[in-house]
């Protein structure tokens, strides 16, 4: 029940990244779209733990829809434009996904014994 839960939040997470990655893509030429952007991302990413399950999805549904919207469309022009702001726009989505893939938590270690073979450095020893 609880990998429900969590596959159940990651999924609302993930939306939250691509509704506010549209947003500021829609909105990150105005003056006030791209700091309240920041802002907002900044606070979601304080206010969900680092996991898994928590900042990976919202940094992943916000990445790739900055990333998606970086094609060039049909009509020949650009979504986010290769101005100071769509290059910052750019450098959000990848600052606030290397940050939630850094505060990943570390693997677990299972306690039990050591291989045959394997020997423990326990520094130097005079």
């Amino acid at each position: 029940m609880t990998w429900l839960l969590r596959g159940a939040g990651a999924l609302g997470l993930l939306l939250v990244g691509v509704v506010t990655a549209a947003a500021a893509v829609l909105s990150h030429e105005l003056w006030w779209g791209l700091p309240l952007a920041a802002a907002g991302l900044a606070a979601a990413h304080v206010a969900v733990g680092p996991g898994w399950s928590t900042r990976l999805p919202l940094a992943l549904g916000f990445t790739g829809v900055v990333a998606w919207s970086l094609r060039t469309r049909p009509e020949g022009d650009y979504l986010v434009a290769t101005s100071t702001r769509g290059y910052l726009l750019l450098l959000l989505a990848l600052a606030l996904l290397v940050a939630s893939v850094v505060t990943l938590p570390r693997p677990r270690r299972v306690p039990g014994p050591e291989p045959r073979g394997v020997t423990t450095y326990h520094g130097a020893r005079d």
